[in-house]
């Protein structure tokens, strides 16, 4: 059984597709050739018999210690053991059209006998690969996939127990390199990537792109950290992010809330958006922008919550029974049924996302002006009727109040863009008309008087925390007791040790769902921008700093935290999470919240770095980049 927790694992990636490597040098996740692809290392929700892939000093258990290389996504894991310090490094560099996983074992002190075991298993867990040699390679086939594995210089290497393994000795400034490369079984041997060549390239790049960040407060290696992460979710060719990288982490250890993450959600498209454009990443902000149009194009009553990495609409949940989930956490699925629900709030996240495109001065797109009036349409017509929400009950549809809140905004955006913008068509009258009603109604019938909060649907006494985002969205002002009266009563009832949960899953089933779950990250993040919104900056400071001590040691956050066990929880790293985290750090330097940038916090002007520098690297490789709408 793999005992690794969720947060013992870093991340390397390709922007096409990412691995999770624990802190015993096994990659234990990883899905080829996109993020969204079976798993070929499935170890993460099972055992190493549902593949793996471990670098390590022979007998040794976990590492000394490990961290990326600067600003980059190249990770370096060090063990000093009793003969000798080694260290390896392990990064994916960014393809021309077949992944690469390399791993470079680099002699430091001493002498350091290392094994490697490699234990290929396609379908998430369940195919066992035919292994022959080819020219210096070990080849492994199944069906679709194929996977050479070489060493530089060779070492000796043999077949025990349906895996490949190596055993090879490291002095002072001695170096072994594994290159592990992926590609359809029916083609020809892919391109051999020199794998120190690589190494030079992905550090310039990664560095490179790095430095355009314009936060320069005194949390910038956090948000740049974050951003790295957010850069790694993002899948290139089509400029979309996944929520996570993984499927299935659970929300409870040993419960049954497991979810495939590994989608793209328009919930988070507003904060994506709005993070990308307040630090200088306008190309990145123009791809994401890019392929929300793509996505919701076409009958606005078919707009869905999440889309694939390409916009497919198709995610069929299924259940994968062969695998006994992490830590014992079935079901283990994939695909993600929750695609088929009414959330009646992603229209107005869809329009606020573009509301941001235009303001920020992203190029116009054409037809993105008729699409969000197509939506606004639609919306006017069923914004009366309740929704499953923000959060993807399971439960029975009810009036969720951040629903409404959301369908004010999007009428709100409407008619923010009608007055900038004269020439724009539509009625002005009519949306400002809706967006009166929708308010109205909130504060009637989703308003406790007698406790001086938002609730959090028509008729409840149950609370939200997503209701902390009404004075970000402009519905009311910070200032407003009733916003001040939400966060106070919010921060009683939900809080747990500091954090927050996302709402109370005691007493009836809200969510349909049996079992608790974890202190909400993104949740407590939203807290923590609310306290310095109404005034108290002090506390919003200080919430902060304990949310940025939960991530891992190389700054990765997950979906949920157990203030009980100490530990992360839900699906990792979780793009929410890190999207909180650069908003969070934005607004306590007064920039999210709308006031003048601090300078000292933000430049004036981004740094333009150079793009891909000429490689598919993590600069700007997806289709659209610099031009928006």
């Amino acid at each position: 059984m793999n005992q690794q927790r969720i947060e013992d694992y870093a991340l390397i990636g390709d922007l096409q597709t990412a691995a999770l490597v624990g802190r015993n040098g096994s990659i234990d996740w990883l899905c080829l050739p996109r993020f969204d692809s079976a798993a070929c290392f499935a170890a993460l929700l099972g055992g190493e018999e549902n593949g793996h892939w471990r670098v390590a000093p022979a007998g040794a258990g976990v590492c000394t210690r490990r961290g990326y290389l600067g600003d980059s996504l190249v990770l370096e894991t060090v063990w000093e053991t009793r003969t000798g310090t080694v260290r390896v490094i392990d990064f994916m560099p960014q393809r021309e059209r077949a992944p690469d996983i390399v791993r470079i074992i680099e002699g430091v002190s001493g002498s350091v006998d290392m094994t490697a075991t490699l234990r290929l298993r396609f379908d998430y867990g369940s195919v066992v690969p035919w292994v022959r040699r080819s020219d210096g390679h070990r080849v492994a086939v199944a069906g679709p996939d194929s996977v050479w594995l070489r060493s530089q210089p060779p070492v000796k290497t043999w077949g025990q127990h349906f895996s490949t393994c190596s055993s090879f000795t490291v002095g002072p400034g001695e170096s072994v390199a594994f290159v592990l490369t992926w590609h359809p079984s029916h083609e020809p041997r892919p391109t051999r990537v020199d794998p120190f060549d690589a190494l030079a390239h992905s550090l310039e790049d990664w560095e490179t792109w790095a430095a355009r960040c314009r936060y320069r407060g005194q949390h910038r290696a956090a948000v740049v950290r974050s951003l790295i992460t957010l850069k790694a979710l993002t899948y290139g060719p089509t400029g979309g992010i996944v929520a996570a990288l993984t499927t299935s982490l659970p929300e409870v250890l040993g419960g049954v809330r497991n979810w495939d993450y590994r989608y793209c959600w328009l919930r988070d498209s507003t904060l994506v958006l709005g993070a990308l454009v307040s630090v200088g990443y306008l190309e990145e902000a123009a791809a994401w922008r890019d392929w929300l149009l793509r996505a919701v194009a076409g009958d606005p009553a078919d707009l869905q919550i999440m889309y694939g990495l390409g916009g497919e609409r198709r995610l069929p949940e299924s259940e994968l029974p062969w695998l006994r989930g992490h830590a014992d956490s079935a079901p283990v699925r994939t695909g993600n049924g929750a695609v088929d629900q009414l959330q009646l709030d992603v229209y107005g996240e869809v329009m606020d996302s573009l509301d941001v495109a235009r303001t920020a001065g992203l190029t116009p797109k054409p037809h993105a002006w008729n699409i969000q009036l197509s939506l606004l349409g639609f919306l006017e017509s069923k914004w009366r009727e309740p929704d499953e929400g923000l959060w993807e009950v399971r439960g029975p549809r009810r009036h969720f109040v951040h629903s409404k809140v959301m369908a004010w905004v999007a009428a709100d955006r409407a008619v923010r863009a009608l007055e900038e913008d004269p020439t724009l068509r539509g009625d002005v009258r009519r949306w400002r008309a809706m967006r009166d009603e929708v308010h109205r109604e909130v504060c009637e019938r989703g308003y406790d008087p007698e406790r001086n909060t938002f609730t959090q649907s028509y008729g409840s006494a149950e609370l939200d925390a997503a209701t902390l985002l009404i004075p970000r969205v402009g519905f009311l002002p910070p200032d407003d007791p009733r916003v001040i009266g939400t966060v106070d009563a919010v921060r009683a009832e939900l809080g747990q040790d500091g954090l927050l949960r996302r709402y109370s899953t005691a007493g009836p089933a809200v969510d349909g769902l049996p079992g608790e779950e974890g202190t909400f990250l993104v949740c407590s993040f939203w807290l923590a921008d609310a306290l310095h919104l109404t005034g108290r900056a002090a506390e919003a400071e200080e919430l902060f700093e304990q949310l940025l001590a939960l991530r891992n040691d190389v700054g990765l956050l997950a979906e949920e935290y157990d203030p009980v066990a100490r530990r992360q929880l839900g699906n990792y790293p979780q793009a929410f999470s890190h999207i909180g985290l650069v908003v969070t750090a934005l607004t306590l330097a007064g920039v999210a919240a709308g006031k003048e940038p601090d300078t000292t916090a933000l430049e004036t002007g981004g740094r333009e770095g150079p793009g891909d520098g000429g490689r598919n690297g993590p600069g700007d490789d997806s289709t659209g980049a610099g031009t928006a709408g």
